[in-house]
């Protein structure tokens, strides 16, 4: 099911984006501009059909046609209608993602964007999850951080700190231990959980490069590198960091164990914080750190899914979709657009603004400041999928049965080999 939106109707939608001043209108569009979007559900709708609307106020004598597609119908619908009936503009996500579209020559190369200075600077935290064989294949709209969220009250009451580096981490679980809590609550019966404990701990042992690496199947699995990566694992593992049975729970399930106070922090998505203040931790009680160092050598890059905007190559349109994707990037539309009655996730321009939401302000720093070492998607959104399926259940196998690493390792070698022949 889809529908399609005239620009010229939204008055509504309009309304709600008032036009940035920083945005000049820097070339007369005409013609036509067909965007394809994703972003079905209520609120992401209403800023899809804002954003319309204002381009089309800024462009009067472009026809502007929106066509909204149910998010799980257009993942099936991408490939066909890239392919035969191309929009201008379409909806899509970073990194491993648009791979299989870069690949297949359906998306364009916008890299000319990328060299101006107000993309390549304020944008520069994300360039990296649009990069493929060095050019730039779309912009980021929006994204939203990963990292420890943690009992501010109960570190406060043990007298921690929020670690800087893995040792001090270590300090601060064994502390909790002592205590009679868990350092981690943690579900990981639907396994993607667990890849982001992966992720983490294979950024800062390894980095960001080799991370990528082995995303793009270039490195064994049973290289000494991953493996270092879940021998930093195992030392949390055996000091029994993790909630028990966290296999049996999903990771709405494990909340209450932060909730109850039994087990000190969580890592996970910004997503989180909403069921958590719902349930009755309010900012003196909650807080969020950023993942620490392990290998001092290695720049602290982070998971940051990204939603993107691309132009698919057989666009009719370009100038003007080239001209939507800079709209969509500036600093004023990205504050609006990813404000907390928005989209409520964080804008990817540095130059904007945050909704005053303690976790936004601290991710939006983090991600904008305090993440050199690059920004990955998630573990099943960087590596292929099928790849992704067999090691973070693999990973959970690990967790419960640290023992059986040998055997994880060489069954998604196996996997990998198969995967990208």
């Amino acid at each position: 099911m889809h529908s399609t939106l005239k620009a010229s109707l939204s008055a509504l939608a309009l309304a709600a984006f008032a036009a940035p001043q920083a945005f000049a209108q820097d070339q007369a569009l005409t013609g036509d501009l067909k965007i394809f979007s994703d972003m079905s559900n209520p609120a992401p709708r209403a800023v899809m059909e804002g954003l319309v609307a204002q381009f089309g106020e800024m462009h009067p004598d472009l026809n502007i046609e929106l066509t909204v597609i149910d998010r799980e119908a257009y993942k099936t619908q991408i490939r066909n209608f890239l392919t035969a009936d191309s929009p201008d503009v379409a909806n899509w996500y970073a990194a491993n993602r648009m791979g299989p579209y870069v690949d297949a020559g359906l998306f364009e190369d916008v890299s000319d964007l990328w060299e101006e200075p107000e993309i390549a600077d304020a944008l520069a935290s994300t360039k990296g999850a649009m990069t493929i064989d060095d050019k730039q294949w779309g912009v980021p709209y929006t994204y939203y951080q990963w990292g420890i969220y943690y009992r501010k009250d109960i570190y406060e009451e043990l007298g921690l700190s929020e670690p800087a580096t893995f040792e001090e981490m270590k300090a601060n679980c064994q502390a909790l231990i002592d205590s009679g809590r868990k350092c981690f609550a943690l579900g990981s019966k639907n396994y993607w959980t667990a890849g982001g404990w992966f992720d983490y701990l294979n950024l800062r042992t390894n980095g960001y490069d080799f991370h990528m690496e082995l995303a793009r199947g270039e490195v064994p699995w049973t290289d000494d590198r991953v493996r270092a990566t879940f021998a930093n694992w195992r030392e949390l593992l055996d000091m029994g960091a993790f909630v028990d049975n966290h296999q049996s729970y999903s990771w709405q399930e494990a909340l209450p164990f932060l909730v109850g106070g039994d087990a000190g922090a969580m890592l996970m998505g910004n997503f989180t914080v909403a069921p958590l203040r719902e349930a009755g931790l309010d900012d003196s009680k909650l807080d969020f750190y950023q993942f620490p160092a392990i290998n001092p050598d290695v720049a602290l890059a982070e998971d940051a899914p990204t939603d993107t905007f691309h132009i698919p190559a057989n666009a009719s349109n370009k100038d003007a979709a080239r001209a939507f994707l800079k709209f969509v990037v500036s600093p004023d539309v990205q504050t609006q657009i990813n404000a907390g009655d928005a989209l409520g996730q964080l804008p990817v321009n540095s130059e904007s603004s945050v909704d005053d939401d303690k976790f936004l302000n601290e991710g939006f720093e983090m991600l904008s400041s305090n993440s050199p070492g690059g920004v990955a998607q998630f573990f099943d959104r960087d590596f292929p999928a099928e790849m992704a399926a067999e090691a973070m259940q693999g990973f959970q196998e690990f967790m419960v049965f640290p023992d059986n690493l040998d055997d994880i390792l060489n069954r998604l070698e196996k996997v990998r080999e198969r995967v990208y022949q």
